[in-house]
């Protein structure tokens, strides 16, 4: 019997559909956001991305449920997300007031990092228009009902923008569930979108009533501790200082008490540099673990995304073959391809993803 029951792609106008916000991304490539003079532009956001990298690299059909402000900003960002081939028919378009003092689009300044220099992100996403999505905004009948999904995937940096992008997390998933609709969520912690909100203590407040709801949880050790409270030994993201035995025993704990969990997934980095990582990943599904390959000192170029293609990996994993082992591996090798490129969402092929699960190298290929 196979771990997830996933509807048939014939039953289904989307493969995955993701609920999130999408940011201008305005990076200034090898120098710093403080002394530049000119950025290149991106879109992305943690959930989006997720959907872009199965568009783009895995030839799924997916689209994005969130909401822009009409103005030149926000059809810039549809522009980019329609060159990704992401459907847009959820995305609502807020009037634009002229000044953005009610409603804006998020941009997001990111620095890549070198070196002993950790990559830097700062955000200025203040009443955005995904932010105040509410309950009642989006049919999802129809989304999940009349045109059928396969699989669904949201996280917690939507669920922290506002009161309401939680609630609104809660439906999506409550819909989803009554129509079959597998539903994978990235715990994804930022301590800066919950600071202002009440901490760790609201993040866990939010998260466990959503994860009560959820068929595939992703996250990092961070996450699991700060998100829904489960201590692991371990500081940072640094494996060197976590025993993988002592996270698996977290991840059985979660389970118990989350017995709705089919499937528990992370990523397994140390941090050298901000260019240099050791990269893995582990997945827990059906009563057994799983790990992939490990990648000891992966030159990185832009770390930004890694996690977010290691999910739409494993998310490709699973539609295409349900077997556990080759999800985590498919997620594992399109998050290290994902960080040799710029910008937040995947520039690599299914081909290339399939040739580092299969072992293969970086020779150049003529």
């Amino acid at each position: 019997m196979p771990v997830l029951e996933i509807k048939r792609a014939d039953q289904c106008a989307y493969d995955e559909v993701s609920l999130g916000e999408v940011m201008l991304r305005l990076d200034p490539g090898e120098g710093r956001i403080r002394c530049a003079r000119s950025f290149r532009a991106w879109e992305g956001g943690g959930e989006y991305n997720v959907a872009r990298g199965l568009r783009r690299c895995f030839g799924q059909r997916t689209g994005l449920v969130s909401a822009f402000t009409d103005n030149d900003i926000g059809r810039l960002l549809e522009d980019f997300i329609l060159q990704g081939g992401v459907d847009m028919r959820f995305v609502r378009f807020v009037p634009f007031d002229g000044i953005g003092r009610s409603v804006r689009n998020g941009l997001n300044f990111t620095e890549r990092g070198f070196g002993i220099r950790g990559a830097v992100g700062i955000s200025d996403r203040g009443h955005t228009a995904a932010s105040q999505l509410k309950p009642g905004d989006i049919d999802w009948e129809n989304l999940f009902g009349t045109l059928g999904v396969r699989w669904f995937h949201t996280g917690g940096i939507f669920a922290a923008l506002s009161e309401s992008t939680a609630d609104v997390v809660l439906e999506a998933i409550s819909a989803a569930r009554k129509h079959g609709t597998i539903v994978s969520y990235d715990l994804n912690y930022r301590p800066s979108l919950w600071k202002g909100i009440g901490g760790k203590a609201k993040a866990q407040e939010v998260n466990r009533r959503i994860a009560q709801g959820v068929d595939v949880m992703i996250g990092n050790e961070e996450d699991f501790t700060a998100c829904l409270g489960f201590e692991v030994k371990g500081t940072d993201e640094n494996l060197s200082h976590l025993e993988i035995d002592s996270f698996k025993r977290m991840i059985e704990l979660a389970v118990r008490e989350y017995p709705n969990f089919k499937v528990v997934a992370t990523t397994l980095r140390t941090v050298r540099t901000a260019t240099v990582n050791d990269w893995g990943a582990i997945c827990w599904a059906g009563g057994k673990f799983y790990q992939a390959a490990q990648r000891n000192g992966l030159e990185i170029m832009d770390r930004v995304g890694g996690g977010d293609s290691f999910a739409s990996g494993l998310i490709y994993g699973f539609l295409s073959t349900g077997d556990p082992q080759r999800a985590v591996e498919y997620g594992a090798a399109h998050g290290a391809l994902a960080m040799t490129t710029p910008g937040d969402t995947s520039m690599a092929s299914l081909a290339e993803v399939e040739k580092l699960v299969g072992g293969g190298g970086a020779r150049v290929e003529r």
